[in-house]
């Protein structure tokens, strides 16, 4: 049983999310959209969607919640961010000139832009093929080298190469996904990758956060 708190902080299709999940629980668990901290304190699981600049994420983030508490909380449970909230862990952004970000990985997020060769196309949007660089239970029984649905023009540095959980290749290669204790965090979109997109959310939501 699980109590998953989607957290909804006025950027990105938390809808489809919560379609996902809600598909995929077991009839014990629960499934909520919510912004209140009180709701995430006492969830078992946290979903941190979203998409957008980085700058925009973290004044929305400090309008709804206390961005302190909100870091504490993340640290203490299965916490599972989604494109933006992959980003948004990282130190800082290159975004609109730059913009601190929540500094919970040590990382940049970086744009495509002036790194990749202009026959490659900003966004990167659709599927690509994700390589898995080292065991976690979040990958249990999706295989190696399979396919998840991208919508982004940043990808994210991290100084700690531990911490990767796979690449994927769009004029270069770059981080698609990582973890950090209790923490995973993932470019792509499962909500929108079909059957692994999936199995990775209910691999999350039966995860205890351990490694």
């Amino acid at each position: 049983m699980a109590d998953i708190v989607i957290i909804d902080y006025g950027m990105g299709n938390v809808h489809s999310v919560f379609k996902a999940l809600d598909k995929i629980a077991d009839k014990r668990s629960h499934v909520k959209i919510s912004n209140s901290l009180e709701e995430i304190k006492k969830s078992s699981h946290i979903v941190f969607p979203g998409q957008g600049a980085a700058s925009e994420c973290m004044l929305n983030i400090s309008r709804y919640l206390d961005v302190t508490e909100f870091k504490k909380i993340i640290n203490k449970k299965p916490f599972l961010g989604i494109c933006m909230g992959l980003q948004v862990l990282m130190t800082a952004s290159e975004e609109n000139n730059g913009a601190d970000c929540l500094d919970i990985i040590d990382g940049r997020v970086c744009s495509f832009e002036n790194r990749i060769q202009d026959n490659y196309k900003i966004p990167h949007m659709g599927w690509s093929e994700v390589m898995q660089t080292r065991e976690h239970p979040i990958w249990n029984n999706i295989p190696d080298k399979s396919f998840f649905y991208f919508v982004h023009s940043y990808f994210v540095d991290i100084n700690e190469q531990d911490n990767i959980l796979s690449k994927t290749s769009y004029g270069l290669e770059f981080t698609s996904s990582l973890f950090k204790n209790n923490i995973v965090a993932v470019q792509f979109h499962p909500e929108k990758s079909s059957s692994n997109g999936l199995r990775l959310l209910e691999n999350f939501i039966k995860w205890d956060g351990q490694i």
